[in-house]
């Protein structure tokens, strides 16, 4: 029996300002029984969320998941650091590039996938300086003119 489609989508718009995308990945991420509850209720935020690797493996840091209400004494910490899970290769060529200078992992959007498990949309970026983000600005301005007319 198929899951109904689920259309939980927690987006990070800030990432899309302060940074240039360069690879893009999606990776699934380790939570417990009230985070997940807490997710599909749509109480996650992804403000200020970045990745870093410890031991070889990825983990995302102050990505808030708010605690579940139905939950008691065993309900989660909202801003504990998250496992993420992505294949070998992936891991080695993010590691790679968190190596060179003014690259960083951000987290841009988590949903609820067809199979029903939480995932993150994770991405390799470049941090933008003050002109790159005026001229992003220009830009979305001239598309949002040319589509009016």
């Amino acid at each position: 029996m198929p899951k109904a489609k689920s259309n939980i989508e927690i987006k990070n718009k800030r990432a899309g300002f302060d940074y240039e995308f360069l690879d893009k990945y999606t990776a699934g991420i380790v939570l417990t029984g009230t985070e997940i509850k807490s997710v599909r209720a749509g109480k996650a935020s992804l403000v200020d969320s970045y990745c870093y690797f410890a031991n070889g493996e990825l983990y995302v840091k102050n990505m808030h998941i708010a605690e579940y209400w139905w939950g008691n004494l065993f309900n989660h910490d909202p801003r504990r650091d998250r496992k993420l899970l992505l294949n070998k290769k992936e891991l080695r060529k993010l590691q790679r590039g968190v190596k060179e200078k003014g690259l960083t992992i951000v987290a841009i959007k988590m949903f609820i996938a067809e199979n029903g498990y939480a995932k993150l949309n994770i991405a390799l970026a470049k941090g933008k300086k003050e002109y790159d983000k005026r001229e992003s600005i220009k830009e979305k301005d001239m598309r949002r003119y040319i589509e009016r007319m």
